[in-house]
């Protein structure tokens, strides 16, 4: 299947280990983005991903082009633009200290022009179109763009995957309406990776102070509600107890049933961004394969579960890797 997902690619600048940000002078880098991170992981699965994004025509644009390249992922619908490689700076949690992120993308190219990737082009052969919400939340030319591009997959007849992925940081540099614009999202998904907060925000609504399952039944009863075209919700239910220790399960809702997949529990966490694009991808995985939406969400579950073991925001493993850990096939060294 062919995916074509659209969005902001960035380098990731972190600090060594879990030192502090500079706390000695050296930093690990590596290409990032939600979109990205979702293409690199459906193409390691197997599938035709294709990134459609712009970057400086420069030796960072081009490292990025060719790092996702060399994970498989088509990147004909890379553009090269005007302005600034975008960047974040990650800095790991420990013990009771969380992990902290630093955004520097401003006048980046994607943000000046992110309407250059001639998405028409690319929709007319795509299967899938996947998308997060980092992206309108980036300025007013990527919400417009955002937003021209899901209805323009909806046009096509093309299905959307829409990941809230709401930042705060982001949508508090400019002078955003980020309820109004995220509706838009919305209306044109028909699957949302999301929880009851981000339809909370969306809907202007408080789904009440009962359990965290009662909640997110009423929100997305409340988004089935409001979006006729939405399908399918799905989101992970994740348990902190430190930095390096959580427990994760998953659950997908459709207008007639519930799908839950029991918590796992991960400890020493090598690195937990990138984690919520590995599900999404997981889950795309399973349904573009024609799974049952239980077995998709499982894989999803698996796939983000492995994740949490990788350094750096993508996943690179397999089908048969994360079907291992579905199957709980052991720890042993693999000989």
């Amino acid at each position: 299947m062919r995916v074509l997902c659209y969005g902001e690619i960035l380098l990731r600048l972190a600090a060594p280990g879990r030192e502090l940000l500079l706390q000695t002078p050296r930093l690990d880098v590596t290409v990032a983005g939600a979109e990205a991170n979702v293409a690199v992981a459906l193409s390691s699965f197997g599938h035709d991903a294709r990134m459609l994004s712009v970057v400086p025509d420069t030796a960072l644009g081009r490292a990025a082009i060719g790092e996702l390249r060399r994970h498989g992922v088509d990147t004909r619908g890379m553009k090269f633009g005007p302005g600034r490689m975008g960047l974040y700076f990650l800095t790991h949690g420990a013990v009771r200290r969380p992990s902290e992120i630093i955004y520097d993308r401003a006048d980046s190219a994607f943000a000046r022009s992110p309407e250059a990737c001639a998405l028409n082009e690319h929709l007319s052969e795509a299967d899938w179109f996947h998308i997060s919400g980092v992206t309108p939340a980036l300025g007013p030319a990527s919400a417009a763009a955002a937003i021209a591009a899901v209805r323009a997959a909806q046009d096509k007849g093309v299905p959307v995957s829409f990941d809230g992925n709401f930042r705060t940081k982001l949508w508090e540099s400019w002078r955003s309406d980020a309820p109004a614009i995220l509706r838009q999202m919305f209306e044109h998904a028909d699957i949302l990776f999301g929880d009851d907060r981000d339809i909370a925000l969306v809907l202007n609504k408080n789904f009440g102070n009962g359990s965290a399952e009662q909640r997110r039944e009423r929100a997305a009863a409340a988004a089935f509600e409001a979006f006729p075209r939405l399908k399918r919700i799905a989101a992970t239910i994740r348990v902190q107890h430190s930095v390096d220790n959580h427990e994760l399960g998953a659950v997908m809702y459709t207008r007639s049933q519930v799908q839950t997949v029991a918590a796992v529990e991960l400890s020493s966490i090598v690195d937990r961004v990138g984690t919520g694009d590995a599900f999404a991808a997981g889950v795309l995985h399973g349904l573009l394969t024609d799974e049952v939406d239980r077995e998709a969400l499982k894989f999803g579950l698996a796939a983000t579960c492995l994740k949490h073991s990788i350094q750096g925001d993508f996943l690179t493993l397999s089908v048969a890797d994360v079907r291992a850990a579905m199957a709980n096939e052991g720890l042993d060294v693999r000989r």
